[in-house]
Protein backbone atom coordinates (compact mmCIF):
# COMPACT_ATOMS: atom_id res chain seq x y z
CA UNK A 1 0.00 0.00 0.00
CA UNK A 2 2.38 2.45 0.65
CA UNK A 3 4.36 1.77 -2.70
CA UNK A 4 1.05 2.56 -4.35
CA UNK A 5 0.54 6.17 -2.36
CA UNK A 6 4.63 6.89 -3.38
CA UNK A 7 3.89 6.03 -6.62
CA UNK A 8 0.48 8.63 -6.37
CA UNK A 9 2.55 11.10 -5.00
CA UNK A 10 5.52 11.30 -7.40
CA UNK A 11 3.02 11.08 -10.27
CA UNK A 12 1.32 14.19 -8.55
CA UNK A 13 4.93 16.27 -7.84
CA UNK A 14 5.18 15.61 -12.24
CA UNK A 15 1.52 17.72 -12.73
CA UNK A 16 3.11 20.59 -10.28
CA UNK A 17 6.64 21.17 -10.75
CA UNK A 18 6.80 24.29 -9.37
CA UNK A 19 4.74 24.45 -6.37
CA UNK A 20 6.69 20.85 -5.29
CA UNK A 21 10.15 22.84 -6.26
CA UNK A 22 8.64 26.09 -4.27
CA UNK A 23 8.24 23.56 -1.12
CA UNK A 24 11.21 21.82 -1.15
CA UNK A 25 12.55 25.00 -1.40
CA UNK A 26 11.14 26.34 1.72
CA UNK A 27 11.65 23.30 4.30
CA UNK A 28 15.50 23.06 3.07
CA UNK A 29 15.77 26.69 3.85
CA UNK A 30 14.02 26.55 7.47
CA UNK A 31 15.84 23.19 8.40
CA UNK A 32 19.20 24.49 6.64
CA UNK A 33 18.85 27.87 9.08
CA UNK A 34 17.73 26.00 11.89
CA UNK A 35 20.17 23.13 11.86
CA UNK A 36 22.86 25.83 11.40
CA UNK A 37 22.20 27.54 14.51
CA UNK A 38 20.92 24.26 16.57
CA UNK A 39 24.00 22.52 15.41
CA UNK A 40 26.69 25.16 16.87
CA UNK A 41 24.55 25.51 20.29
CA UNK A 42 24.31 21.90 21.03
CA UNK A 43 28.63 21.86 19.97
CA UNK A 44 29.03 25.02 22.73
CA UNK A 45 26.57 23.38 25.14
CA UNK A 46 27.44 19.64 25.36
CA UNK A 47 28.97 17.71 27.84
CA UNK A 48 32.57 17.74 27.82
CA UNK A 49 32.97 14.72 29.84
CA UNK A 50 30.23 12.50 28.84
CA UNK A 51 30.03 9.64 31.89
CA UNK A 52 31.90 11.15 34.15
CA UNK A 53 30.67 14.59 34.73
CA UNK A 54 27.92 13.73 37.30
CA UNK A 55 30.65 12.87 39.84
CA UNK A 56 33.46 15.65 39.30
CA UNK A 57 32.23 18.56 41.47
CA UNK A 58 34.27 21.73 42.16
CA UNK A 59 34.33 23.09 45.68
CA UNK A 60 34.07 26.84 46.48
CA UNK A 61 34.49 28.63 49.74
CA UNK A 62 35.01 32.34 51.18
CA UNK A 63 38.20 33.83 52.46
CA UNK A 64 37.32 37.18 51.84
CA UNK A 65 36.84 39.90 54.38
CA UNK A 66 33.68 42.10 54.93
CA UNK A 67 34.36 45.24 53.07
CA UNK A 68 31.82 45.87 50.64
CA UNK A 69 30.50 42.47 50.67
CA UNK A 70 26.80 41.54 51.51
CA UNK A 71 26.18 38.72 53.39
CA UNK A 72 25.10 35.51 50.94
CA UNK A 73 26.91 36.73 47.75
CA UNK A 74 28.36 33.79 46.04
CA UNK A 75 31.83 32.96 46.74
CA UNK A 76 35.09 33.32 44.87
CA UNK A 77 35.66 31.50 41.72
CA UNK A 78 38.62 30.14 42.76
CA UNK A 79 40.92 29.56 45.59
CA UNK A 80 43.51 30.85 47.70
CA UNK A 81 47.03 28.76 47.61
CA UNK A 82 46.83 28.06 51.27
CA UNK A 83 43.09 26.83 50.74
CA UNK A 84 43.57 24.88 47.93
CA UNK A 85 46.61 23.16 49.70
CA UNK A 86 44.41 22.25 52.77
CA UNK A 87 41.45 20.96 51.00
CA UNK A 88 43.91 18.80 48.49
CA UNK A 89 45.59 17.16 51.75
CA UNK A 90 42.21 16.68 53.35
CA UNK A 91 41.27 13.96 51.03
CA UNK A 92 38.18 14.32 52.20
CA UNK A 93 37.26 12.84 47.90
CA UNK A 94 37.90 10.08 45.91
CA UNK A 95 40.17 12.16 43.69
CA UNK A 96 41.36 15.64 43.92
CA UNK A 97 43.06 17.97 41.78
CA UNK A 98 44.44 21.32 42.45
CA UNK A 99 45.96 22.86 39.87
CA UNK A 100 46.76 26.64 37.93
CA UNK A 101 47.17 27.69 34.12
CA UNK A 102 50.54 28.81 32.41
CA UNK A 103 52.84 29.32 29.53
CA UNK A 104 56.27 27.84 29.31
CA UNK A 105 59.27 28.27 26.67
CA UNK A 106 60.66 25.27 25.26
CA UNK A 107 63.95 25.01 23.93
CA UNK A 108 63.95 21.98 21.34
CA UNK A 109 66.98 20.05 21.44
CA UNK A 110 66.89 20.32 17.36
CA UNK A 111 68.90 24.27 16.19
CA UNK A 112 66.21 24.06 13.18
CA UNK A 113 63.32 24.76 15.88
CA UNK A 114 63.61 27.91 17.08
CA UNK A 115 62.46 28.13 21.03
CA UNK A 116 58.64 28.78 21.20
CA UNK A 117 55.68 28.61 24.17
CA UNK A 118 53.20 26.63 24.54
CA UNK A 119 50.02 26.36 27.11
CA UNK A 120 50.70 24.62 30.17
CA UNK A 121 49.09 23.09 33.24
CA UNK A 122 50.18 22.77 36.46
CA UNK A 123 48.66 20.17 38.89
CA UNK A 124 48.32 17.38 41.12
CA UNK A 125 48.59 13.43 40.39
CA UNK A 126 45.51 12.50 40.24
CA UNK A 127 44.45 15.15 37.30
CA UNK A 128 44.67 12.77 34.21
CA UNK A 129 42.62 9.80 36.26
CA UNK A 130 40.01 12.43 37.43
CA UNK A 131 39.03 13.81 34.00
CA UNK A 132 40.08 10.33 31.87
CA UNK A 133 42.78 12.08 30.09
CA UNK A 134 43.96 9.45 27.08
CA UNK A 135 48.04 8.59 27.22
CA UNK A 136 49.32 7.27 24.15
CA UNK A 137 52.68 6.67 25.61
CA UNK A 138 53.63 6.56 29.39
CA UNK A 139 51.72 7.46 32.28
CA UNK A 140 51.44 10.25 34.69
CA UNK A 141 53.15 11.24 37.78
CA UNK A 142 52.06 10.31 41.27
CA UNK A 143 51.77 11.61 44.20
CA UNK A 144 55.33 10.73 45.50
CA UNK A 145 55.99 13.10 42.46
CA UNK A 146 54.08 15.65 43.71
CA UNK A 147 55.49 16.23 47.00
CA UNK A 148 59.26 15.39 45.92
CA UNK A 149 58.70 18.37 43.11
CA UNK A 150 59.91 16.06 40.37
CA UNK A 151 61.16 17.22 37.62
CA UNK A 152 58.70 15.04 35.50
CA UNK A 153 56.05 16.74 32.51
CA UNK A 154 53.85 14.94 30.43
CA UNK A 155 53.30 16.52 27.09
CA UNK A 156 50.38 16.71 24.48
CA UNK A 157 50.58 14.79 21.42
CA UNK A 158 50.88 17.91 19.11
CA UNK A 159 53.65 18.82 20.88
CA UNK A 160 55.12 15.68 20.74
CA UNK A 161 54.69 15.39 16.89
CA UNK A 162 56.36 18.43 16.49
CA UNK A 163 59.25 17.88 18.88
CA UNK A 164 59.62 13.96 18.25
CA UNK A 165 57.78 13.17 14.81
CA UNK A 166 55.20 11.28 16.79
CA UNK A 167 57.41 9.16 18.16
CA UNK A 168 57.34 7.57 21.77
CA UNK A 169 59.12 10.09 23.72
CA UNK A 170 58.65 8.52 26.94
CA UNK A 171 62.01 8.94 29.21
CA UNK A 172 63.56 11.58 27.12
CA UNK A 173 64.32 14.96 28.28
CA UNK A 174 62.51 18.67 27.41
CA UNK A 175 64.04 22.06 28.33
CA UNK A 176 61.31 23.81 29.54
CA UNK A 177 61.66 26.93 31.01
CA UNK A 178 65.44 26.67 30.94
CA UNK A 179 65.36 23.52 33.19
CA UNK A 180 65.42 19.85 32.27
CA UNK A 181 62.55 17.83 32.17
CA UNK A 182 61.57 13.84 32.12
CA UNK A 183 58.85 13.08 30.16
CA UNK A 184 56.77 10.66 32.01
CA UNK A 185 53.79 10.21 29.73
CA UNK A 186 52.20 11.35 26.11
CA UNK A 187 48.67 12.15 25.81
CA UNK A 188 46.54 11.10 23.09
CA UNK A 189 44.05 13.75 21.22
CA UNK A 190 41.94 15.06 24.54
CA UNK A 191 40.79 18.65 24.22
CA UNK A 192 37.98 19.11 26.62
CA UNK A 193 35.87 21.32 25.41
CA UNK A 194 34.12 23.95 26.98
CA UNK A 195 37.69 24.01 28.79
CA UNK A 196 35.59 23.44 31.88
CA UNK A 197 38.57 22.54 34.85
CA UNK A 198 39.73 26.49 34.43
CA UNK A 199 37.21 28.76 32.58
CA UNK A 200 39.25 31.78 33.09
CA UNK A 201 41.95 31.15 30.46
CA UNK A 202 38.96 30.29 28.12
CA UNK A 203 36.02 28.38 27.81
CA UNK A 204 36.61 27.16 23.48
CA UNK A 205 39.83 26.50 21.86
CA UNK A 206 42.32 26.17 24.50
CA UNK A 207 44.53 22.79 24.99
CA UNK A 208 47.50 22.74 26.85
CA UNK A 209 50.75 20.80 25.60
CA UNK A 210 52.59 20.45 29.27
CA UNK A 211 51.54 19.32 32.36
CA UNK A 212 54.10 19.68 34.80
CA UNK A 213 53.71 18.43 38.98
CA UNK A 214 52.21 21.84 40.79
CA UNK A 215 54.64 22.13 43.39
CA UNK A 216 57.45 21.79 40.97
CA UNK A 217 55.97 24.93 39.12
CA UNK A 218 55.44 26.97 42.22
CA UNK A 219 59.27 26.29 43.20
CA UNK A 220 60.56 26.65 40.11
CA UNK A 221 58.02 30.12 39.53
CA UNK A 222 57.21 29.25 35.95
CA UNK A 223 54.93 32.31 34.57
CA UNK A 224 51.21 31.98 36.03
CA UNK A 225 48.92 33.05 33.66
CA UNK A 226 44.84 32.81 34.19
CA UNK A 227 42.86 35.56 36.39
CA UNK A 228 43.20 36.48 39.70
CA UNK A 229 41.08 38.05 42.43
CA UNK A 230 42.95 40.01 45.57
CA UNK A 231 41.51 42.30 48.49
CA UNK A 232 42.77 43.62 51.61
CA UNK A 233 46.42 44.43 50.83
CA UNK A 234 46.57 41.47 48.07
CA UNK A 235 48.08 41.76 44.95
CA UNK A 236 48.34 40.22 42.04
CA UNK A 237 49.88 42.86 40.04
CA UNK A 238 51.99 43.47 36.91
CA UNK A 239 55.38 42.18 37.91
CA UNK A 240 54.88 39.43 40.40
CA UNK A 241 54.97 35.87 39.27
CA UNK A 242 52.30 34.75 41.41
CA UNK A 243 49.53 36.31 43.80
CA UNK A 244 49.61 36.92 47.30
CA UNK A 245 48.04 34.87 49.76
CA UNK A 246 44.98 36.96 50.27
CA UNK A 247 44.36 36.32 45.85
CA UNK A 248 41.97 33.12 44.53
CA UNK A 249 43.60 32.07 41.72
CA UNK A 250 43.71 28.27 42.07
CA UNK A 251 41.03 25.68 40.82
CA UNK A 252 40.22 22.52 42.55
CA UNK A 253 38.08 19.87 41.12
CA UNK A 254 36.90 16.85 43.26
CA UNK A 255 35.53 13.29 42.37
CA UNK A 256 32.57 12.47 44.10
CA UNK A 257 31.20 8.78 43.44
CA UNK A 258 27.84 9.09 44.91
CA UNK A 259 25.08 11.50 46.19
CA UNK A 260 25.60 10.54 49.38
CA UNK A 261 29.59 11.22 49.49
CA UNK A 262 29.08 14.81 47.62
CA UNK A 263 26.60 15.91 50.72
CA UNK A 264 29.23 14.84 53.53
CA UNK A 265 31.60 16.45 51.15
CA UNK A 266 29.55 19.92 51.07
CA UNK A 267 29.61 19.69 55.20
CA UNK A 268 33.12 19.35 54.96
CA UNK A 269 33.70 22.72 53.47
CA UNK A 270 31.21 23.70 55.77
CA UNK A 271 32.86 22.66 58.97
CA UNK A 272 36.47 23.70 56.85
CA UNK A 273 35.22 27.13 56.91
CA UNK A 274 34.36 27.35 60.49
CA UNK A 275 37.47 26.01 61.24
CA UNK A 276 38.96 28.88 59.40
CA UNK A 277 36.88 31.83 60.71
CA UNK A 278 37.91 30.42 64.13
CA UNK A 279 41.70 30.56 63.57
CA UNK A 280 41.70 34.05 61.75
CA UNK A 281 41.43 33.35 58.54
CA UNK A 282 38.26 33.71 56.77
CA UNK A 283 35.94 36.75 58.53
CA UNK A 284 32.36 35.83 57.29
CA UNK A 285 30.35 32.63 58.19
CA UNK A 286 30.54 29.55 56.06
CA UNK A 287 29.71 30.56 52.84
CA UNK A 288 30.44 27.38 50.41
CA UNK A 289 29.15 26.24 47.02
CA UNK A 290 30.00 22.76 45.52
CA UNK A 291 28.73 22.09 41.92
CA UNK A 292 29.26 19.32 39.32
CA UNK A 293 30.49 19.88 35.60
CA UNK A 294 26.83 20.73 34.09
CA UNK A 295 26.19 22.90 37.00
CA UNK A 296 29.11 24.63 36.92
CA UNK A 297 29.16 25.44 33.00
CA UNK A 298 25.09 26.59 33.57
CA UNK A 299 26.41 29.43 36.16
CA UNK A 300 29.47 30.59 33.92
CA UNK A 301 27.07 30.86 31.31
CA UNK A 302 29.78 28.92 28.43
CA UNK A 303 27.43 29.20 25.86
CA UNK A 304 27.62 32.83 24.43
CA UNK A 305 24.21 34.69 24.25
CA UNK A 306 24.70 35.46 20.34
CA UNK A 307 24.17 31.93 19.78
CA UNK A 308 21.23 31.73 21.68
CA UNK A 309 19.99 34.48 19.98
CA UNK A 310 20.86 33.03 16.59
CA UNK A 311 18.73 29.98 17.15
CA UNK A 312 16.11 31.25 18.31
CA UNK A 313 16.14 33.55 15.16
CA UNK A 314 16.55 30.35 13.04
CA UNK A 315 13.74 28.61 14.50
CA UNK A 316 11.39 31.40 14.01
CA UNK A 317 12.43 31.67 10.28
CA UNK A 318 11.72 27.80 10.17
CA UNK A 319 8.22 28.37 11.59
CA UNK A 320 7.63 31.22 8.87
CA UNK A 321 9.05 28.58 5.77
CA UNK A 322 6.33 25.95 7.69
CA UNK A 323 3.67 28.88 7.54
CA UNK A 324 4.82 29.18 3.94
CA UNK A 325 4.40 25.66 3.32
CA UNK A 326 0.95 24.94 4.53
CA UNK A 327 0.04 27.54 2.26
CA UNK A 328 1.58 26.12 -0.99
CA UNK A 329 0.23 22.41 0.01
CA UNK A 330 -3.05 23.78 0.74
CA UNK A 331 -3.44 25.37 -3.09
CA UNK A 332 -1.81 22.10 -4.61
CA UNK A 333 -4.17 19.75 -2.70
CA UNK A 334 -7.58 21.78 -3.03
CA UNK A 335 -6.22 21.85 -7.00
CA UNK A 336 -6.66 18.13 -7.21
CA UNK A 337 -10.30 18.32 -5.47
CA UNK A 338 -11.44 16.36 -8.53
CA UNK A 339 -9.10 13.58 -9.01
CA UNK A 340 -10.00 12.91 -4.95
CA UNK A 341 -13.70 13.21 -5.39
CA UNK A 342 -12.91 10.53 -7.73
CA UNK A 343 -11.14 8.24 -5.95
CA UNK A 344 -13.92 9.07 -3.40
CA UNK A 345 -16.36 7.99 -5.66
CA UNK A 346 -14.69 4.82 -6.64
CA UNK A 347 -14.59 3.59 -3.28
CA UNK A 348 -10.99 5.15 -1.34
CA UNK A 349 -12.01 6.37 2.50
CA UNK A 350 -11.21 9.67 3.71
CA UNK A 351 -8.51 7.82 5.92
CA UNK A 352 -6.73 6.19 2.36
CA UNK A 353 -6.88 9.53 1.13
CA UNK A 354 -5.42 11.56 4.03
CA UNK A 355 -2.45 9.08 4.54
CA UNK A 356 -2.15 9.51 0.92
CA UNK A 357 -1.53 12.67 1.08
CA UNK A 358 0.42 12.65 4.14
CA UNK A 359 3.29 10.29 2.41
CA UNK A 360 3.14 13.52 -0.36
CA UNK A 361 4.10 15.66 2.73
CA UNK A 362 6.98 13.33 3.92
CA UNK A 363 8.44 13.41 0.65
CA UNK A 364 8.48 16.47 0.31
CA UNK A 365 10.10 16.66 4.08
CA UNK A 366 12.56 14.05 2.99
CA UNK A 367 14.08 16.11 -0.42
CA UNK A 368 13.87 18.96 1.91
CA UNK A 369 16.08 17.56 4.35
CA UNK A 370 18.43 16.26 2.37
CA UNK A 371 18.78 20.32 0.63
CA UNK A 372 18.47 21.66 4.75
CA UNK A 373 21.23 19.08 4.98
CA UNK A 374 23.45 20.59 1.76
CA UNK A 375 22.79 24.38 3.41
CA UNK A 376 23.52 23.34 6.83
CA UNK A 377 26.84 21.89 6.20
CA UNK A 378 27.16 25.29 3.87
CA UNK A 379 26.39 27.53 6.78
CA UNK A 380 28.95 25.59 8.90
CA UNK A 381 31.86 26.00 7.01
CA UNK A 382 30.84 29.81 7.05
CA UNK A 383 31.12 29.75 10.69
CA UNK A 384 34.35 27.88 10.95
CA UNK A 385 35.96 30.49 9.13
CA UNK A 386 34.57 33.09 11.58
CA UNK A 387 36.86 35.01 13.94
CA UNK A 388 35.96 33.16 17.06
CA UNK A 389 37.21 30.79 19.73
CA UNK A 390 33.94 28.29 19.15
CA UNK A 391 34.23 28.62 15.52
CA UNK A 392 36.55 25.26 14.84
CA UNK A 393 34.23 23.26 16.28
CA UNK A 394 31.15 23.51 14.36
CA UNK A 395 30.12 20.28 13.02
CA UNK A 396 27.70 18.07 11.93
CA UNK A 397 27.66 15.02 14.16
CA UNK A 398 25.73 11.70 13.44
CA UNK A 399 23.15 13.02 16.30
CA UNK A 400 22.69 16.46 14.50
CA UNK A 401 22.44 14.61 11.73
CA UNK A 402 19.29 12.16 12.43
CA UNK A 403 18.09 15.45 13.63
CA UNK A 404 17.93 17.09 10.25
CA UNK A 405 16.08 14.07 8.60
CA UNK A 406 13.43 13.48 11.47
CA UNK A 407 13.43 17.53 11.81
CA UNK A 408 12.23 17.84 8.55
CA UNK A 409 10.21 15.11 8.13
CA UNK A 410 8.06 15.70 10.97
CA UNK A 411 8.30 19.45 10.01
CA UNK A 412 6.73 18.29 6.54
CA UNK A 413 4.29 16.42 8.17
CA UNK A 414 2.50 18.99 10.70
CA UNK A 415 2.74 21.69 7.70
CA UNK A 416 0.83 18.90 5.42
CA UNK A 417 -1.47 17.92 8.00
CA UNK A 418 -4.13 20.77 7.71
CA UNK A 419 -4.21 20.86 4.17
CA UNK A 420 -4.94 17.33 3.80
CA UNK A 421 -7.91 17.04 6.39
CA UNK A 422 -9.25 19.85 4.53
CA UNK A 423 -9.17 18.51 1.18
CA UNK A 424 -10.66 15.46 2.39
CA UNK A 425 -13.59 17.73 3.63
CA UNK A 426 -14.21 17.89 0.13
CA UNK A 427 -17.66 16.87 -0.98
CA UNK A 428 -17.48 14.72 -4.13
CA UNK A 429 -20.99 15.14 -4.58
CA UNK A 430 -20.51 18.89 -5.50
CA UNK A 431 -17.09 18.18 -7.48
CA UNK A 432 -18.30 15.42 -9.81
CA UNK A 433 -21.16 17.34 -10.31
CA UNK A 434 -19.47 20.37 -11.26
CA UNK A 435 -16.94 18.78 -13.42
Amino acid sequence: MFGYYLDLAVRSFRRNKALTVLMVVAIALGIGASMTTLTVLHVLSGDPLPGRSGTLYYPQVDPRDNSGLMPGKEPPMQLTEIDGFNLLRAKKADRQALMTGGSVPIQPDSAAIDPFYVEARYTTADFFAMFGAPFRYGRGWDAADDEAKARTVVIGSELNERLFGGANSVGRTLRIAGGLFRIMGVLGDWAPSPHFYDLNTGSYGYAEQVFIPLQTALDLHVAHNGSSDCWGNGTGGVGSIYPSATCVWMQFWVQLDTPAKAADYKQFLIQYSEQQKALGRFMKAPNVRLRNVMQWLAYWQVVPDDVRLQAGLAFGFLLVCLVNTVGLMLAKFLRRAGELSVRRALGASRRALFAQLLIESGVVGLVGGVGGLLLAMFGLWVVRHQPSDHAPLAHLDPAMLLTTFLLALVASLLAGMLPAWRACQVAPALQLKSN
